[in-house]
């Protein structure tokens, strides 16, 4: 699965995504598009799965119809995901496209 990491998506968890092809949206230049622009290039790119941790995405963008799914989590803070990467990792393997999941992750 190739996974765009949004800008505020923390770097390391891309390591416990190893089967997948993980870009973060700065190496591309994308990181100061807005939600939208962002999720058109993706799918452009032939990107699977936006991971964002801009909680707001999900309420302003429609996916219907569209070929990238989007994977929302509820924090960004790099200690409390690091301690659930395996369960985001499960998320991210059963998200289909055109499908919006957000993860509570203080409910994980």
């Amino acid at each position: 699965m190739k996974i765009l990491f949004d800008a505020n998506t923390p770097a390391p968890l891309s390591r416990f995504l190893r089967d997948h092809d993980v870009v973060r949206a700065d190496e591309l230049g994308w990181q100061g598009m807005e939600n939208g622009e962002l999720l058109d290039a993706a799918e452009g790119a032939g990107f699977d799965l936006v991971l964002t941790c801009d909680q707001n995405v999900s309420y302003q963008q429609n996916l219907t119809g569209r070929k990238v799914a989007l994977l929302v989590l509820s924090s960004n803070h790099w200690p409390t995901l690091r301690a659930l990467a395996s369960r985001i990792a499960t998320a991210v393997d059963f998200v289909q496209r055109g499908q919006i999941v957000r993860l509570d992750v203080r409910e994980l």
